[in-house]
């Protein structure tokens, strides 16, 4: 869904106040403030007017708004219908009058290569800013909020001297978040693509993405009605795209008529209309801080969320809902705007990654064009990762139906139980056990542990199970209780595990994953201290530099060029081990910051030899491992190999390198790349969310052109699904739902009722397959509902 423009897109659109550094008021005893100063006259500052008003008459608010009541920057605007019904809960006068004035649909067309996909069922609502506006203007005269139009506001300072609370609702260009900017401590991310808000006189019959690619790259147009007879027209592309196109040297009508003429199919030959229409870039703000004193930020001045997914409008009146709430639940201002930042906060950060995840798949657009129609179409609906596999299947079967027959689902087979074949392995399903360190080896030799652990949930239905990092030198643990393939005894006990999976769960793949764990070793267990060195009993460290991974930890060897072969020779022969061992896939671990990701990282690689500098000599190492494995392993049995596609950290491993890393090593006979991002560097920080890691896999299967296995955060076989049809990976890897769960993938299948080749129960198992009675269901239901004595009329 799209937003209105007047946030986000125009930085007139809201009121504004004049930069100071003055503290503002301390906060009120009462959490019910008489006096109020709303800075800026959008949606958001103005339904807050309407809802403290509406619940206390006796307060004073005044609305700061410096553009006339007419002035609106933006066409059209869409809610959603769970914001709808917090307005109509919060106040139905507002409700009903919005509801006179909505268009609705269900469609959303996609338009790409003369190829025109429709999915249905995905009800959106829109009106038009200006008249949303007036609804606004006409609820705060009625209850008495005094609006002052063509009027600056008084700095903050002032009304914060003034009055019980600001509420500084002054969008995205805020100047009261920037009056006071080391208290909120804003971040302001720009972004890479230009956008313009425009209109066409006519309804879009669908929600409508259309693709257009000219000679200057790709152009996307977003357009939806929010009028019987309007649309909103959004024309978004690369910045290097809009500069050799030559909009940068073009006005506002020069502008509107080249969209015009580029998606001339899409508006019929109409004409498309602006409104001091300009072409911007959009900007994410996120906020340390929300509130300072009783000056309290809301809407696109506290947050802002890409308007490809439409909530800008949204958020900032869900912000007013909260805000309003807070204020009369609380006993004192000072919890109240506490609780109002509590309460939103983490709904605004999940909005914010799928917008970001949604504004990216559109900067990278052109990576996709090759897809298949339906599978194009499939990708761009579910791009934010909200929108899934099952969300698409329940609001339209058809098109989805579609989309899997495409793909080359069988009948009444979900994507994720469609076989993958690597080299001469065929994997009945799409699911892999995640390599998980259970540090509960004797002398790296896995025991009756590794047996039950690695075997129930090769009995749990995955596709491929995989060991856990198995170090190929004592010296090359992380920690005492690390398994590992350095001596013979340790293969006989490997191959005990393999026979038991591929005897007593025939269809699972066993993989082992090899590595060596550089700077990171010689420490406790895991639930003893992450990282912490052990008490006694230390081994010295090796590493590419001399860099501890921790500060004050223990600082490790610089290999020489001697030692470099002999940890080559110690990866060579656990692979003969590991072949003997009966594995059927071998993964060679070059992530998470162990001894051969320390290779490829700048941050933790600083030599000066042929082995440091350029991403290819840092490359030169892991390659000449790979291809001392490769040359032992079976060739037909798969090689792949783990992957940080990024170290979160300043100066680090970027995207682009991780697709050259991951080409290198396809070039040398990778079959797949595992790709997982971090924990190389101690300072990192990562941006955790739903499926987080998987648009570094997406980027490295179309740039590279090699299979990957996602990982991070798929925790449902929704997501799954979602990941496997959209063809942003081959595989997925899932750690923690298999410790909840070794028979996660059996469950998956049962609960999407499916029964075929790619899910089998062990025979002793079948009776289970489905899920149990928790309670009684036969009980008679009520027929009747007594209020009392009946009344003779």
């Amino acid at each position: 869904m799209l937003q209105s423009r007047g946030s986000a897109a125009d930085p007139g659109a809201r009121g504004t106040a004049r930069a100071t550094t003055t503290s503002p008021q301390p906060p009120a005893k009462t959490s019910h403030p008489l006096r109020v100063a709303i800075i800026g006259g959008g949606p958001g500052g103005l339904y807050t007017a309407a809802l403290l008003k509406r619940l206390a008459s006796n307060r004073q608010i005044t609305v700061y708004e410096r553009n006339a009541p007419d002035d609106t920057f933006g066409f059209g605007v869409v809610l959603s219908d769970e914001t709808l019904g917090g307005i109509e809960h919060a106040d139905p006068t507002v409700y009903e009058a919005l509801k006179t004035h909505f268009v609705r649909w269900d469609d959303i067309d996609i338009v790409h290569r003369n190829s025109r996909q429709t999915s249905g069922g995905h009800r959106f609502a829109a009106l038009g800013r200006r008249r949303l506006l007036e609804i606004l203007h006409e609820r705060c005269r009625d209850l008495g909020v005094d609006l002052r139009f063509r009027t600056e506001a008084p700095p903050p300072e002032s009304l914060a001297r003034t009055h019980d609370l600001v509420v500084a609702a002054d969008g995205v260009h805020s100047t009261t978040r920037e009056a006071y900017r080391d208290a909120f401590r804003p971040r302001l991310t720009p972004h890479r693509c230009r956008y313009i808000w425009l209109a066409a006189d006519f309804a879009f019959d669908a929600f409508r993405f259309e693709i257009a690619e000219t000679e200057h790259g790709v152009m996307q147009l977003h357009g939806y009605s929010y009028a019987p007879d309007a649309s909103t027209v959004i024309v978004e592309m690369r910045e290097e795209v809009w500069r050799a196109a030559g909009f940068d040297e073009l006005d506002e009508a020069e502008s509107t008529a080249r969209c015009a003429k580029i998606f001339a199919d899409a508006l019929g030959g109409r004409p498309l209309r602006s409104n001091k229409s300009a072409w911007t870039t959009f900007r994410t703000v996120v906020n340390e801080r929300w509130s300072h004193g009783n000056v309290v930020l809301l809407g696109d001045a506290a947050h802002t969320a890409h308007f490809s997914i439409g909530s800008g409008t949204k958020l900032a009146v869900e912000d007013a809902l909260a805000l309003a709430a807070c204020l009369e639940e609380q006993p004192t201002l000072q919890a109240a705007l506490g609780a109002y930042e509590e309460e939103r906060r983490p709904v605004v950060a999940s909005t914010q990654r799928a917008a970001k995840a949604s504004l990216e798949w559109f900067e990278d657009l052109a990576r996709y064009l090759d897809q298949p129609p339906r599978q194009f179409a499939f990708n761009l609906l579910t791009r934010s990762r909200r929108v899934t596999h099952e969300n698409l299947r329940l609001r339209d079967a058809d098109f989805t139906g579609a989309v899997e027959r495409e793909f080359g689902c069988p009948p009444g087979t979900p994507p994720m139980f469609t076989p993958f074949r690597l080299r001469g392995l065929t994997l009945r399903n799409r699911v892999v056990v995640s390599p998980m360190d259970m540090y509960s080896a004797t002398d790296g030799v896995p025991g009756d542990f590794h047996l039950v652990h690695l075997g129930a949930r090769a009995l749990g239905g995955a596709g491929l199970v995989m060991t856990e990092m198995v170090c190929v030198s004592a010296e090359g643990r992380i920690t005492p209780g690390c398994a590992g393939l350095y001596t013979g005894r340790q293969g006989e006990a490997w191959r005990r595990i393999t026979d038991f999976v591929h005897d007593s769960a025939p269809g699972t793949a066993i993989g082992v994953q090899l590595g060596h764990s550089g700077r990171k070793g010689s420490t406790r267990l895991m639930w003893e201290g992450m990282d912490e060195p052990l008490p006694d009993g230390n081994w010295p460290l090796v590493a590419p530099s001399a860099l501890p991974y921790r500060p004050g930890g223990q600082v490790p060897r610089e290999l020489s060029r001697a030692q470099l072969t002999d940890v080559r020779e110690q990866f060579r022969s656990a692979a003969v081990r590991a072949a003997g061992a009966g594995f059927d896939l071998l993964e060679l671990h070059c992530a998470h910051g162990y001894l051969l990701s320390g290779f490829l990282s700048p941050l933790t690689n600083r030599r000066t030899d042929a082995y440091g500098g350029s991403p290819e000599r840092r490359l030169r190492f892991p390659l000449e491992v790979f291809d001392a494995v490769r040359e032992v392993w079976p060739g037909e049995r798969p090689m792949t190999v783990r992957i940080s596609a990024t170290d979160w950290a300043e100066g680090g491993t970027s995207a682009e390198e991780a697709v050259e890393i991951a080409r290198a090593f396809a070039a040398h006979g990778a079959d797949a790349i595992d790709v997982s991002t971090g924990q190389v560097v101690a300072g990192e920080r990562p941006e955790f969310g739903r499926s987080y890691q998987t648009p570094y896999a997406d980027r490295i299967r179309h740039e590279a052109g090699v299979p990957v296995i996602a990982v991070g955060a798929i925790s449902s076989w929704d997501d799954v699904n979602s990941l496997i049809l959209a063809g942003r990976t081959d595989l997925c890897a899932l750690a923690r739902p298999h410790l909840y769960d070794p028979h996660w993938t059996l469950h998956a299948a049962a609960e999407q009722g499916y029964d075929g080749p790619g899910a089998r129960w062990p025979a002793p198992y079948r009776a289970g397959s489905r899920p149990p009675r928790t309670g009684r269901t036969d009980a008679p239901k009520p027929r009747l509902t007594l209020h009392g004595p009946r009344q003779d009329v």
